[in-house]
């Protein structure tokens, strides 16, 4: 043989083993590195591919622990309440019960952060228009903290996160410690212009109490069936649980609400049963911390409710 001709079967063999001969090399895995990857409050997996450079919310509760973290927020919607005073010119995507979906997607987001329980209806046409959307919820501490580390990872500042949850974590270990470690049993009522209904652990003021180890009357009630965090209300039930402490929260002026209360109360002879009542250890707690998410307020929302019933210790 040639050497021009050992040449040339050497060139067909590699030709065939290329092309599928029985022996074919190893396949290559190709391994793409991803920005981050969270669970969200619905359990569903977000992988990020880069970070987001463009984020919507659909909640103004998540305006504060975002841009703590640094996440880059190009739209919002609007609030009376927790608006903070760096978001108000950053355009609006209407209203949080009712998102306008033109105006969000006019943001040109690269993620939105769709608030649970109010819109996740959004996440059609989110998906169609292939932008992830965590959905997010802000309710109870525990919610808090991990849509913290949530938003830190969509930041990219992992250590930002950390640093506010420690903080928090110690300056309400701090209100904790403060108070009589002494069980009391406490009611908290919702007043609407509906009526009256009791809010259950799931709430913000149920969690809170649940930190200082009291005992929620309303605990194990079947919630309604439009709000798992609350129940039906019944004087009769109220004056048997007999709480030694009421809370009271509303949407509204509070003094307006308060006075409305108290006249209520005084109108109904079967209130001045409780113990509550009798002993003049009904509180009122603010809305924009016990209705609306506290969230980096949180420590501020478990002082005010301590001090509310031990105000020596603050």
């Amino acid at each position: 043989m040639t050497k021009k001709f050992l040449a040339a079967i050497l060139i067909a063999g590699i030709f065939l083993a290329g092309c599928g001969s029985e022996k074919t090399s190893e396949p290559v895995e190709v391994s793409q590195e991803v920005f981050a990857t969270i669970v969200d409050d619905a359990d569903r997996k977000i992988v990020l591919d880069k970070k987001p450079a463009r984020i919507v919310v659909t909640s103004a509760s998540f305006l504060e622990p975002l841009h703590a973290v640094g996440g880059e927020i190009v739209g919002r919607p609007d609030s009376k309440n927790q608006m903070p005073d760096w978001a108000k010119n950053l355009p609006s995507v209407g209203a949080v019960y009712q998102i306008d979906v033109e105006r969000l997607l006019s943001c040109a987001p690269d993620l939105v952060i769709v608030n649970k329980g109010m819109n996740e209806k959004l996440l059609p046409v989110l998906e169609e228009n292939k932008i992830p959307a965590p959905v997010v919820e802000l309710k109870t501490y525990d919610d808090v903290k991990r849509g913290l580390k949530n938003f830190s990872a969509i930041s990219g500042d992992v250590e930002a996160g950390e640093k506010i949850i420690a903080d928090m974590d110690a300056e309400i270990k701090n209100i904790v410690e403060k108070i009589p470690q002494k069980n009391l049993r406490v009611a908290i009522l919702h007043s609407t212009a509906q009526g009256l209904t009791v809010q259950l652990d799931g709430s913000i003021a149920g969690s809170i109490a649940k930190m200082f180890g009291w005992e929620n009357v309303a605990s194990g009630m079947t919630p309604l069936e439009k709000n798992p965090d609350a129940a039906p209300y019944s004087m009769e039930t109220l004056a048997e649980q007999n709480p030694e402490i009421i809370f009271v929260t509303s949407m509204g002026d509070l003094d307006e609400i308060k006075s409305n209360m108290l006249k209520a109360i005084e109108e109904n002879a079967a209130w001045q049963a409780i113990g509550a009542v009798k002993n003049n250890r009904l509180y009122f707690l603010p809305q924009d911390l016990f209705l609306l998410s506290p969230g980096l307020r949180y420590p501020e929302a478990v002082k005010k409710m301590a001090e509310q019933i031990y105000p020596e210790k603050f």
